[in-house]
């Protein structure tokens, strides 16, 4: 990726806090995960994550992992 990574966020009509990151680069990929984890902590309510269909990843499958939090899962975009 090329240029400033980017968070594209909304508030929805009905409140619902709307964010897409398929616009961050690989380097500071864990660095949004622990935003957005944070960001759904302090909001509170039900936490949903989606993968987007009209966005085409470039990835090889390959297993992900946040030593930090212990949170680990395999990604097979």
């Amino acid at each position: 990726m090329t240029g400033m990574d980017l968070i594209e966020w909304s508030i929805l009509e009905d409140g619902t806090i709307s964010i897409k990151t398929d616009r961050i680069s690989g380097t500071n990929h864990i660095a949004a995960d622990q935003l957005l984890a944070e960001l759904a902590k302090l909001a509170g309510g039900e936490h949903v994550s989606v993968q987007r269909t009209d966005v085409k990843y470039n990835l090889a499958p390959h297993l992900h992992a946040h030593t930090a939090d212990g949170h680990t899962h395999e990604n097979t975009h």
